[in-house]
């Protein structure tokens, strides 16, 4: 699998393995392409040491930036460089493993604060859709009085899994375990939910914030933008019905 980072007001590819350049390992963006300099800082945004995560920036321009907003200089240097001056931040994190490779991790609003540690929704999703009876996997932070967030994730089970064992309680804490193993205790979702679907825009992107307001009981929130607003309903109902695991 090779992992890739851009966007529109980038111009292209920014951060990505290529032939003859890096070598390549799977689910690692690897380097900036030549031409552009990225790296990971802190909060304070000081650059971190190699097998440590944070925020991913440009710290110098690129042939293909993006100049300003039509019409509205200031939304530009706002969204893209006030969280840290001079830096160009676009809101995702991302980790340097021990040879100083670059792996991404999402948006940093995805990225969790559980009991002091923080945990990529991506690493998570990846930890579950490694389990060969999960398909599909979204995970969400829900307010927890005792942790302050906690994961919860919705899986789509393969269609191999007999529907008798995928309500069952064994089947959730073998997917608790799975990815406590793969990443580590603090990791393990405090509920699994299994669904049909998960809502997703025309454009192929999972809704969490809905995803959330079902894993903290709130009111759902607008789903006109969903490709099937009806998935949202089938997941409330089988919410309603008792079709999860809670730890």
């Amino acid at each position: 699998m090779v992992d890739t980072w851009w966007q529109t007001e980038t111009g292209g590819h920014m951060i990505s393995p290529l032939p003859g350049v890096t070598a390549a390992k799977p689910g690692s963006a690897m380097t900036a392409v030549p031409g552009v300099v990225a790296d990971v800082v802190d909060d304070a945004g000081n650059p971190v040491g190699n097998g440590q995560g944070g925020y991913l920036v440009l710290t110098e321009p690129w042939p293909g930036m993006l100049r300003t907003i039509w019409g509205d200089d200031q939304r530009y240097v706002d969204t893209y460089f006030s969280r840290f001056p001079g830096l160009y931040f676009a809101g995702d994190g991302a980790k340097k493993d021990e040879d100083g490779d670059l792996w991404l991790l999402g948006r940093v609003d995805d990225v969790m604060n559980v009991s002091g540690h923080r945990l990529s929704t991506t690493e998570i999703e990846s930890a579950l859709v490694s389990h060969e009876k999960v398909a599909e996997a979204a995970v969400v932070g829900a307010a927890d009085e005792t942790t302050g967030q906690a994961v919860v994730a919705f899986v789509i089970l393969r269609g191999s899994v007999p529907a008798e064992e995928a309500q069952g309680a064994e089947l959730a804490a073998e997917l608790r375990n799975h990815v406590a193993k793969e990443i580590s205790p603090i990791a393990k979702p405090r509920q699994i939910l299994v669904v049909a679907d998960l809502p997703k825009t025309r454009s192929g992107k999972i809704m969490r914030r809905l995803l959330r307001d079902v894993a903290e009981n709130r009111t759902m929130g607008d789903v006109t933008t969903l490709q099937d607003s009806s998935v949202m309903d089938l997941i409330s109902a089988g919410l309603a019905a008792g079709k999860s695991g809670e730890e």
